[in-house]
């Protein structure tokens, strides 16, 4: 084989492409771009040494399979011509032609050659019509992005679902796969879920009476019952029973009432494939665009009762959050507030209502200071809270905990490395002054430049590498994110909410010595 003679393919095939094979145009089809490439290079006799193929992957990223794959096998000199059908075959994002097309394949010693377009590295005649036609490409995608996300956008305020996956309770209807109809079933599941709820039995309480009773979870009825191949993000080897996340999910989400809630989450932007959370104000709601499971009635006293809030204060809106919960562990009346005697009649903690009423001869004050018990709840809560969780959702919480460490880690790395890179790059300046200036040998001058440039390379080479991994930790960054959202005011709680306070309390008794007794939906504890 001679050398320089070395030939690989590349072959893309995209969704945009999937459209026009439909319509009879299969000129972008896999098939053909090989038969093309193929016949391009017998006539210029190059030898072909590998063939790489990436099906219904976008021009826009370089994290295609076979794409890496290509890329390891030019450091790795397996190949010395790159052919394409057209440079948009290779790349669609003009940060990439420039990187790859423009610096790295030169330095490997690399022609890339588009069949169709003409693009040609060795050509460098044609490298402004090579950037032209990148910008061109990567507007092409631009304009796409927008004009799908417009599509999507008018189906969903049309109320036509969208998602890959119907919500617990519903199928999809066989004759308009952007419709829900109900599965009995399920649906005698949820609204028994809200009927648990509304009797007083809390999230979790919920979920391990479900579990008790056999029922399946909804990734597992989903596969086994309705035989759908779905995938659950959160889901371990050991996920069999309901959890509190699951219930909490059921007992939120407007589709059971009959709505089409969606833009919950978008993509930063056309290049960026990590989602983000849209503010509320930018979801579209649709109502009343299938059968609802619950009443709106019923959904909105769920909703209530997860919003409790305690009166206000003097009119100045400070929540009470023990409200109904706190009582005197000796008479077993309710607890009242107390005030300064003298000054802004403050309010500075609670004492038995018996006390207050008819005096010590009855009962002991037991007063409490509000902020000591704030104090004494919250770190018991800190420490009972997990308890709500089974043992897969602290393992899931764990994987978050973990993750956002690596990330982290691996971002203060790349900070170092684009420190390294800003550093050489000012030597590499300072070696050309050098040598301008006639310090420097002009031997000197290419060995200290040749190295700085080669240190360079290396920790760009690393930074990448460092940015591929921290998106693939990223990869379910919209589940994680969604997730951590429904547990926010039980992972690491540093302040009290009466939300809390009524998910996790029972009761609170305080003592004659001002300690207190917490009983938890599950457990007692005395502090």
């Amino acid at each position: 084989m001679t050398e320089n003679n070395r030939a690989a393919l590349y072959l893309r095939l995209s969704k945009e492409d999937q459209d026009k094979l439909t319509r009879g145009d299969d000129s972008a089809s896999i098939k053909n771009q090989r038969m093309l490439l193929i016949d391009f290079a017998l006539q210029h006799d190059y030898q072909i040494t590998e063939v790489y193929s990436d099906d219904d992957e976008s021009g826009l990223f370089d994290t295609r399979p076979d794409f890496e794959r290509m890329l390891t096998d030019a450091k790795l000199g397996k190949f010395d011509i790159l052919i394409a059908k057209s440079q948009s075959r290779f790349s669609r994002n003009m940060e990439h032609v420039e990187k790859y097309l423009h610096r790295d394949f030169p330095n490997l010693g690399i022609r890339f050659i588009g069949v169709v377009d003409g693009a040609d590295t060795y050509n460098a005649g044609n490298k402004k019509s090579r950037q032209i036609n990148g910008l061109v490409n990567e507007w092409y995608c631009e304009d796409l992005s927008e004009n799908i996300r417009s599509a999507f956008r008018a189906k969903m305020k049309a109320g036509q679902y969208l998602g890959s996956s119907c919500p617990y309770g519903y199928i999809k209807d066989p004759k308009d796969h952007n419709h829900l109809i109900m599965d009995e079933y399920a649906a005698n599941v949820v609204r028994k879920i809200y009927r648990l709820y509304l009797k007083g039995y809390g999230k979790a309480k919920i979920a391990k009476i479900l579990t008790g009773e056999g029922i399946l979870i909804p990734t597992l009825y989903k596969r086994k019952v309705l035989g759908i191949n779905y995938h659950n993000a959160h889901e371990t080897e050991t996920t069999k029973g309901w959890s509190y996340q699951t219930i909490h999910m059921i007992l939120n989400n407007e589709v059971y009432i009959g709505n089409v809630v969606q833009n919950k989450y978008n993509n930063l932007s056309y290049k960026e494939k990590r989602h983000v959370r849209q503010p509320k104000e930018q979801w579209i709601r649709v109502v009343g665009k299938h059968e609802a499971i619950i009443s709106s009635e019923t959904f909105r006293e769920v909703q209530e009762r997860q919003r409790i809030r305690a009166k206000s204060v003097n009119g100045q809106g400070s929540p009470s959050l023990f409200s109904g919960l706190l009582f005197c562990a000796d008479c077993g009346r309710s607890m009242v507030r107390k005030y300064e005697r003298r000054g802004e009649h403050k309010f500075i903690g609670y004492c038995c209502r018996t006390y207050k009423d008819q005096g010590k001869s009855l009962c002991k004050s037991h007063a409490v200071d509000d902020g000591k018990l704030k104090a004494a709840v919250l770190y018991s809560v800190r420490n009972e809270a997990r308890k709500i969780l089974t043992s897969e959702d602290i393992a899931r919480l764990d994987q978050i905990k973990d993750k956002y460490n690596r990330r982290k880690e691996y971002q203060d790395q790349i900070n170092h490395i684009e420190n390294e890179i800003r550093r050489m790059e000012s030597y590499k300046k300072k070696t050309y002054q050098n040598f301008m200036e006639n310090i420097l040998s002009k031997e000197d001058y290419l060995f200290y430049t040749q190295e700085y440039t080669s240190d360079i390379f290396t920790l760009k080479e690393q930074k990448n590498t460092l940015n591929k991994q921290i998106e693939n930790e990223g990869k379910h960054d919209r589940e994680y994110d969604e997730w951590v959202e429904q547990f926010k005011d039980y992972i690491n709680i540093d302040e009290l909410t009466r939300e809390v306070v009524l998910e996790l309390i029972e009761k609170i008794e305080v003592n004659e010595d001002g300690s207190v007794s917490i009983f938890y939906q599950f457990s007692n504890v005395s502090l």
